[in-house]
C-alpha cells in the first residue's frame, strides 16, 4: 500500500525550513533526497565496517567486501542483469559513459558514424565528440519535434552500415520525455551498431530490464534513486566488456604486474581501478531495496497523478508555456513565462522555500532548438504532494506578479 504520510517521514530533510518556509523540494531530476533507511546504512558502515575491500584477510575487510558484493548482486537483480560481472560500479553516469567512449578508441576508424539524440545531457554528447576527434568518426544527430519526441523515421534514415554506435537517454532530463528505446535498440542492432542508453533520469521512475531491452550498455547514478552521490552503475554485455580495454590503470584491476608486462583482472574488476566508493556502493543497494519495497508500479502511478495535477494547475497561469509535451513522459515540467527570465522566477521561488532548477539543465542543444535561454524545471518524486504543487503554483503566480 502506497502510504505517502509514512514515506515522507522517511526523509528527514523534508521537515526542514528554507528562508523561513517549509521546504518544497522539486529538484529531484538533479538529485533525489535520501531516506533514513539509506542514511542509517551509511552511518552503520562507517561506525562498524569501514575497511578496504577485496584485498584484506582481516575480519573488517571481509565483512565490507561481502556487503559491497551483496550490493552488486542487488543491483544485478534490480536491473535483471544476467551476470554479476556485467555490473561495473562507477562514480556515476558520466563515468560510465566515458568508460565506454574511451574503450571504443580501439574500434572506430575514420568515416565511421556515431548517432546521438537531439535531447541528450551534455555528458552523453561531449564524450562522443571527443571520441570523434580522436578517431575521425562522424557524429550525427537524431532530430526531435516541437513536442520533444524523437523523429524515428529520420533516425532510421540515418542508420547505415557505417553506424557503429548509437546513444540515447531513456528519459530526457530537461523535458521528461520517455524515449522509445526498445525500437531504437532493435533498429541499431539490425545494422550491427552497439547502443548505450543513459538511464540516469529513467531509473527513479522505471525499472529497466536489461534482458528484455537487449541493450549493449546502460548506465545510471545512485543519487537520482534515493542513494548517495559519487556512485553509479554501468551495465555492459559481457562479450563487449571483454573486448574493451581498461579505462583506468591501478590497483584492483590487475592480475599480474611486472615492469615488462601487466595482465588485467577478470570482469568486473578490470574496470574498477583503485579503492571504490565502498560505502556508496552499499548504500546504492539499500536505496534500491527501499524503492522496491514501495514498488515501482505504485511510484509510477502516483507520480503520473502528480504530473497531471501540476500540469493542469500551472497552465492556468496566463503566459506560461510548458516545453516537453510528449505523449509519454515522467514527472518533469519545464516551463517559462512570457517576458520573464527563468533565473528570476527560480530566485523568487527559492525565497519562498521552493527548490526548482533553472537554466539549460546541461542540455543546451534542446534550449537552442526552442530558441530559449533555459527553463524553470519542476521535477517531482513519489514523496511530493499535491499540496506542495499548490504552493509551487502560488509561488510562480507571485513571481509573475512581482516581475511584470
Amino acid at each position: 500500500m502506497f502510504d505517502l504520510k509514512q514515506i515522507r517521514k522517511d526523509f528527514p530533510i523534508l521537515a526542514r525550513e528554507v528562508n523561513g518556509k517549509p521546504l518544497v523540494y522539486f529538484d529531484n531530476a538533479a538529485t533525489s533526497q535520501t531516506p533514513k533507511q539509506v542514511i542509517d546504512v551509511i552511518v552503520d558502515y562507517y561506525s562498524n565496517y569501514n575497511a578496504n575491500i577485496h584485498r584484506g584477510v582481516h575480519t573488517l575487510s571481509q565483512e565490507a567486501t561481502d556487503m559491497y558484493e551483496q550490493a552488486r548482486q542487488t543491483i544485478q537483480k534490480h536491473f535483471n542483469i544476467a551476470k554479476a560481472q556485467e555490473v561495473i560500479l562507477t562514480s556515476g553516469t558520466t563515468h560510465g559513459i566515458n568508460l565506454v567512449a574511451n574503450g571504443y578508441d580501439a574500434f572506430l576508424n575514420d568515416g565511421d558514424e556515431i548517432l546521438v539524440s537531439a535531447m541528450e545531457h551534455h555528458s552523453n554528447i561531449v564524450p562522443w565528440q571527443m571520441l570523434c576527434e580522436r578517431t575521425g568518426a562522424k557524429l550525427k544527430v537524431i532530430p526531435m519535434n516541437e513536442k520533444g519526441e524523437l523523429l524515428l523515421g529520420e533516425y532510421h534514415d540515418l542508420l547505415s552500415e557505417k553506424t557503429k554506435l548509437v546513444f540515447c537517454n531513456h528519459v530526457s532530463n530537461a523535458l521528461g520525455t520517455i524515449n522509445p528505446i526498445e525500437k531504437i535498440i532493435e533498429s541499431a542492432h539490425k545494422v550491427g551498431a552497439a547502443v548505450l542508453i543513459d538511464g540516469a533520469q529513467a531509473a527513479p521512475h522505471i525499472k529497466a530490464d536489461m534482458q528484455s531491452l537487449n541493450v549493449d550498455f546502460y548506465t545510471v547514478s545512485a543519487h537520482k534513486i534515493c542513494g548517495p552521490t559519487g556512485v553509479g552503475m554501468l551495465y555492459g554485455k559481457e562479450e563487449l566488456l571483454q573486448k574493451l580495454p581498461p579505462y583506468q590503470g591501478g590497483g584492483e584491476m590487475i592480475a599480474e604486474v611486472t615492469f615488462e608486462k601487466t595482465t588485467y583482472a577478470d570482469l568486473p574488476h578490470k574496470f574498477e581501478a583503485g579503492t571504490p566508493n565502498i560505502c556508496g556502493g552499499i548504500a546504492f543497494g539499500e536505496a534500491l531495496n527501499y524503492m522496491n519495497a514501495i514498488g515501482f508500479d505504485a511510484i509510477a502511478k502516483y507520480e503520473h497523478e502528480l504530473l497531471e495535477y501540476a500540469t493542469e494547475k500551472l497552465l492556468e497561469i496566463e503566459g506560461l508555456k510548458i516545453y516537453g509535451t510528449a505523449a509519454h513522459k515522467t514527472a518533469v515540467i519545464s516551463f517559462n513565462i512570457d517576458g520573464l527570465h527563468p533565473y528570476d522566477i527560480g530566485s523568487i521561488l527559492d525565497k519562498l522555500g521552493i527548490a526548482v532548477r533553472t537554466g539549460h539543465h546541461c542540455a543546451q542543444p534542446i534550449m537552442d532548438f526552442f530558441k530559449i535561454p533555459g527553463t524553470v524545471r519542476a521535477s517531482f518524486s513519489f514523496y511530493n504532494t499535491t499540496e506542495e504543487v499548490d504552493i509551487l503554483v502560488a509561488g510562480v503566480q507571485r513571481a509573475k506578479n512581482m516581475l511584470q
